[in-house]
């Protein structure tokens, strides 16, 4: 799996062979199918694994911030930058493309909202904040909007990160 994380990273999520998968984990082929069944399958696992990962970075940029204001722009400026986020986006249409994959999109899915619910949570009641809306729905409407952003940027919308508030997609307040 990280060997195809950093194939999906290389090429923001885009096409790889199960051969090329294969020679950066120095497995046979047919192992990358077995355990995954299907490149497809396995390349879903690996971008949102990298996300994860990625998304530890957003945790020091928040506890290093100093106000609500500063966390705020330095969370939606660190994400719209994480490299996993172009291949977390082709594996949101892989999974709507193909069916068989919604499951373990929405795994990882709720795995990635879960996570930022607790961090969220952790950060609120360190510094005595408050949001407007539950967690649950502050996270959700945080992360579709920066997926969202990413699915624009691929298909050809133009402008950048820039024209985006994603800063402002977050309530949490002093």
């Amino acid at each position: 799996m990280e060997a195809t994380a950093a194939l999906c990273l290389e090429r923001g999520g885009g096409d790889i062979s199960v051969a090329e998968i294969a020679a950066g984990a120095g497995v046979f082929p047919n192992q990358v199918t077995y355990h995954f069944g299907s490149k497809d399958s396995l390349l879903v696992h690996a971008a949102f694994y990298a996300l994860l990962h990625d998304s530890e970075r957003l945790s020091r940029v928040g506890d290093s911030a100093g106000d609500a204001a500063a966390i705020r722009r330095k969370i939606a400026r660190t994400t719209l930058a994480l490299p996993a986020l172009p291949a977390v986006s082709r594996a949101l249409a892989a999974g709507i493309a193909k069916p068989e994959l919604a499951s373990t999109v929405d795994t990882h899915l709720d795995l990635l909202f879960r996570r930022s619910e607790r961090y969220l949570e952790r950060l609120l009641r360190r510094n005595g904040w408050s949001i407007e809306r539950p967690v649950g729905v502050e996270v959700r409407t945080f992360w579709s909007t920066a997926l969202g952003a990413v699915l624009l940027a691929q298909a050809g919308v133009s402008g950048s990160g820039s024209d985006l508030d994603l800063a402002g997609v977050l309530t949490f307040r002093e």
